[in-house]
């Protein structure tokens, strides 16, 4: 992995030493340490969706200057082992005042649709021949700077062969990943049955993410189907879901949470919207707390998805988001 002019800059304005910049001493000193309190604190890459370059190179860039050492991969993992790049899709927007910008998508025209459809058949006939090797080079490369993936993110639906539920799997265990996460497939029973039988072939966790559908019964099904299907918590979206309960469902649920995704957003009657942490009503540190008093081991991933300051950028964010929840669990 080779830094730029401008890398080495930025690192350098984020506080990283000189000396630390060095190409022999980059990775071999300075390792990042994202674990406070007995919490072990991560990112996933979507965090840093607004940076550029955005790809598997950077993210880890990004991770680094942040000292951030555990990581959730999604999409930029497939394009650095050579996956075929996907359409330009709709802008998301913000329709309302009390919703996400990315929450809603433009309708796409039948073009965009045929559009997607041929990348899908392309993407899926390049994930069943693409040699493991390539997944297996960016977890030492990640793992030389002292950051481990620990969650492959990916989409899988019931059109697709057997084929690439086993690419699926085996991607992810490549990476060194101890889960794969991915969206929750709402009234869909069959492919959470499914893709549990897969799991529980390569004895690897499946985390569940659900955005304002979440319920507390939103998972029971799908972890009544395996024992490795479980609950990617996002309790942002749990919260402006109009749940109040969030710290006693992570009580409760926390032997089938593989990760949950930590930000902070208003309830459903303040709307809903995203905030910086500790300006929402997510109880983001009463969980973080509950987390070191009770040894929980799952992973809590920083995903930044308020409105970035003018002045800002998302390794910015990323940083003061650590920095808050590195002040709960101090």
């Amino acid at each position: 992995m080779s830094f730029t002019r401008r890398d080495f800059g930025k690192l350098a304005a984020a506080g990283v030493s000189t000396a630390a910049l060095r190409p022999a001493n980059l990775f071999a000193q300075g390792k990042p340490n994202s674990h406070v309190g007995g919490v072990d604190i991560g990112v996933i890459s979507y965090s840093y969706r607004q940076m550029k370059p955005f790809d598997a190179d950077a993210v880890l860039k990004y991770a680094l200057t942040n000292g951030i050492d555990g990581v959730e991969l999604e999409n930029v993992q497939e394009l650095w082992a050579g996956a075929p790049a996907p359409p330009p899709r709709p802008e998301p927007v913000r329709v309302s005042p009390g919703q996400q910008v990315g929450e809603r998508r433009p309708q796409m025209t039948d073009e965009q649709k045929a559009a997607q459809d041929t990348y899908q058949d392309r993407l899926n006939a390049w994930r069943v021949q693409v040699p493991m090797a390539k997944y297996e080079a960016l977890r030492k490369m990640y793992n030389d700077a002292g950051v481990r993936i620990y969650a492959f993110k990916i989409t899988l639906n019931m059109k697709m062969e057997d084929a690439v539920f086993d690419y699926a799997f085996k991607a992810a265990k490549a990476c060194g990943a101890n889960q794969m996460t991915m969206e929750m497939p709402d009234g869909n029973p069959e492919l959470t049955e499914r893709i549990g039988k897969f799991a529980s072939k390569y004895k690897l966790m499946v985390g569940y993410h659900a955005h304002l559908q979440a319920k507390p019964d939103t998972w029971d099904q799908a972890m009544s189907q395996s024992p490795y299907n479980g609950i990617n918590l996002d309790i942002g979206h749990y919260t402006a879901a109009g749940n109040h309960d969030a710290v006693d469902f992570v009580r409760r649920h926390h032997d089938r949470i593989t990760s949950m995704h930590v930000k902070d957003r208003k309830f459903p009657e303040a709307g809903g919207q995203n905030t910086p942490l500790g300006e929402g009503d997510t109880p983001i540190k009463a969980i973080l707390q509950l987390m070191k008093a009770e040894k929980y081991t799952f992973p809590a991933t920083i995903e930044m998805e308020y409105t970035v300051p003018p002045d800002s950028d998302a390794v910015k964010e990323v940083g003061r988001c650590l920095a808050y929840c590195k002040q709960c669990v101090a």
